[in-house]
Order: C-alpha cells, then structure tokens, then sequence
C-alpha cells in the first residue's frame, strides 16, 4: 500500500484547515468590530470609515471600491446613514447581497426642515446592537457554512455580554433622578440610546454631522439650556466641537469629556471595541449626572 505524503493526508482529512479567512468589508467601525468579535479568526474584516472617522460624510477612494469588490460579506447600516454606499457598490461593480445589520429593528423617526427622517443610529441601544449581532451572525454563516458551528458559539457570547452590559446601564440610571438626566451633544446620535436608557439629549445638528444649524436655533437651544440648567456639555470624536463648544459657554456648561456614538477609537483610545465604546460613553454621561 502506497502511503501518501503527511502534508497532502492532512489536507484530505481535513480540507478547510488551511482555507483562506472569509473578507468581510464594513461600512464603519461599529459594524467592522461586530463582524470581528462574531467571526474571529475565520474572517478578516476591513471598515471603509476608520476610527475615529464620521461615516455621514465619508468619501470613498478607489482602494476602498477595489476591497468591496473581492468582498464575501459587504455589511452596511443602512437607513439612510451611507449615502456614499450606492456609488461605491456601482464603481467597485460589486454584485453580492448587502447585509443590511439594522434589519429588524423598531424605527425611530422625527422631523427635519419640515420632513419626516429615520435616525440611522440604531446601534447606541444594546438591546438594537443584539438584533445587529444577530444579523451579521447569520450572514457569516451563510456564506460560510463550514464554521457554521464557530460563528453561533462567538455570537451567542457576545450577545450575553452585550445583555449584561445593558442590564447593567439600565440598572445604573436608574439610581439617576430623571430631571438630571438631560445631556448637550454636538448632534442627534443618541436617540435610541435615550429612548432605552431615559436620557434627554440636545444638539445644534440634527441626525447628520453634515446639517446646519440656523441662528434662530442656535439661540432657542441656548435658552432651553438655561431653562433646565444644563451643567455640562460633550463633545465628539467624529465631530467639529466647536459650535457645541460655543453653545456652551453662552449657556454656562461646562465640558464632560468626549463620547463616540458613531466611530470607535483606535485600540490604543477608550473606545476601541463597540461595546468598550457603549461601556465609557456611559460611564462618562453617568459621572457628569451624580456631580
């Protein structure tokens, strides 16, 4: 009996040893680090916004259509928040499905110059960042399906976790009277953040960081400020602080620190993982709440 070479029986017994990660292209960091946490070392994931980056007014460069072409998994917000995405899918002549991570989840809708918008940042709830999880999980594994089994197992861990962290919020401003929990940021990111956590939010921008805001409402948040004597303001690290910067002086906050609703850090910053992200923007809005 001819014994075949050690390298070559391995590869028999066991084809998908050797096979290549899956690539997975996220549109911004939050998606790119769920898609990671998820697929572990069977994916290799790039996010086309980097950290620290704003994902409302990104622009794609031809590196970045070049990545989504040989992608496997395209994972994308969706609700309006990449605007830019539709011509990155035509340039790159991508033509696989896009996984659309806010799928399923309960819309929150206000108006804008008149219209009635949805806000795009779904994600700043954990109990929406389960149903992302979930999605994102279940993409991997359909495109996938030999490590199937790993992506379940990594998902239902993060998704505990992502539990435990909500509870834990939850729990916490619950000790918080509600007349303090009212908050200055640069823009409305927080929406579904506040509706889970009963946090009030104000800010000059509306859902995009790429909207103006006019005199006229520049003036009625300052005296809204007053009104409920803010005592603190918060910038972002996507974001020009300077408009907020100026809102607050005029209406006596002071500064609490920088939070990151829409981009994480590097891995060096306090923000280098979504839920590390969840974890400091809370812990943050909570110390400026007991002062």
């Amino acid at each position: 009996m001819k014994l075949l070479p050690l390298a070559t029986a391995l590869c028999l017994a066991s084809p998908l040893t050797f096979a290549a990660p899956l690539h997975v292209v996220a549109s911004f960091t939050v998606l790119a680090d769920m898609a990671k946490q998820i697929g572990g070392a069977d994916v290799e994931v790039k996010s086309l916004v980097g950290p620290n980056g704003d994902p409302h007014s990104f622009e794609p460069t031809a590196q970045d259509s070049r990545a989504l072409a040989k992608a496997q998994v395209v994972v994308i917000n969706g609700l309006g928040l990449e605007g830019w995405m539709d011509r990155l899918v035509t340039a790159s002549g991508y033509r696989g499905q896009l996984t659309v991570a806010s799928q399923g989840i309960n819309q929150n809708r206000m108006q804008e110059e008149g219209k009635t918008v949805v806000d795009p940042h779904a994600w700043n709830s954990l109990a929406n960042g389960a149903v992302y999880a979930r999605n994102i999980m279940q993409a991997l594994e359909k495109a996938d399906p030999a490590h199937a089994r790993q992506y379940a197992q990594r998902g239902a861990d993060y998704l505990e976790k992502m539990h435990a962290l909500d509870s834990w919020a939850v729990k916490q401003y619950q000790t918080i009277p509600q007349t303090k929990r009212i908050v200055l940021t640069s823009h409305d990111a927080f929406g579904y953040y506040g509706k889970r956590y009963g946090v009030t939010f104000s800010a000059p921008l509306g859902l995009s960081t790429e909207s103006e805001a006019s005199a006229q409402q520049v003036g009625s948040l300052i005296k809204e400020l007053k009104q409920r004597h803010i005592k603190h303001y918060f910038t972002e690290n996507q974001t020009d602080p300077r408009l907020v910067t100026q809102i607050a002086q005029a209406s006596g906050a002071t500064p609490g620190g920088e939070l990151y609703p829409e981009a994480l850090s590097t891995q060096q910053g306090p923000a280098g993982s979504y839920l590390a992200a969840f974890r400091y923007n809370t812990q943050k809005l909570l110390a400026s709440m007991r002062e």
